[in-house]
């Protein structure tokens, strides 16, 4: 955006540093400041936007959220016409903000009180929206022979095509449930990039990143979280932070 907060240019590219690069080093750019939304990848894209030279920072979109409505009453003061038009519309914002706190105080007792989502929150990246969307889309794990098969289910492994000669393996398949999906990605992410904690698990996914990138990390660790948390119900077990407690419990 320019001074005046009007959009010069809008791209759309891969949340990874090299695409982001690519495009904010053009030269005929001279940028002020540069948001990135507070998340599971800010801490990543900052440092290797800020080691490029560029004026970034991390906006937490919670305190972004704060001024809002004050900011919008602002704009419209001198405008009567838009301000009643607008009203109804932060009414309803208001409302329904309202209504999510409720819902996610509910979530948050509903996993409290069940015995396999806290066990599977003991496991990185893995917090209550998670852990109860696992529960519910698992619902019967018996069903799942072995837990590596979890993962293929959620549309996490790779599709292959095999005629004759040829043997080509292709992107994830995603089939399967798609919300079950975006919660494992978003639990693997968490594990990499928010996570403090080292476990054998981040280990094994960073040198996967190391080898093949953050984004095929990411995935690899979200079809093994799949039959990790499918082991821990089975056996009604903890995440093993070790690879010695790991091998204790094989």
């Amino acid at each position: 955006m320019d001074d005046t907060g009007k959009i010069v240019r809008e791209v759309k590219v891969p949340s990874e540093p090299e695409a982001l690069l690519a495009v904010l080093k053009n030269p005929a750019y001279h940028f002020k400041r540069i948001g990135l939304e507070a998340g599971p990848l800010s801490q990543w894209l900052y440092s290797a936007l800020a080691e490029a030279g560029l004026p970034v920072i991390c906006v937490e979109t919670r305190h972004m959220r704060a001024g809002f409505e004050a900011r919008i009453q602002e704009l419209v003061e001198n405008l009567p016409d838009l301000a009643e038009l607008v009203e109804p519309l932060l009414i309803v914002r208001r409302a329904l903000r309202e209504q999510i706190v409720i819902l996610h105080r509910r979530l948050l007792a509903i996993v409290r009180d069940d015995e396999v989502c806290r066990r599977l929150m003991t496991t990185p990246g893995v917090g209550p929206v998670v852990a109860l969307t696992y529960r519910a889309t698992v619902d019967v794990p018996a069903r799942f022979r072995k837990s590596k098969a979890v993962g293929a289910v959620f549309g996490l492994t790779c599709s292959k095509y095999q005629s004759g000669e040829i043997d080509w393996s292709g992107r994830i398949s995603r089939c399967g449930d798609e919300m079950m999906r975006a919660m494992l990605y978003e639990a693997a992410q968490s594990m990499l990039v928010r996570s403090t904690r080292w476990s054998w698990l981040k280990a094994w996914a960073m040198q996967i990143a190391r080898r093949r990138g953050m984004k095929k990390a990411i995935v690899a660790l979200a079809r093994r979280l799949a039959g990790i948390m499918h082991r821990i119900w089975v056996d009604g077990t903890e995440f093993r932070w070790t690879r010695e407690q790991a091998a204790a419990a094989a």
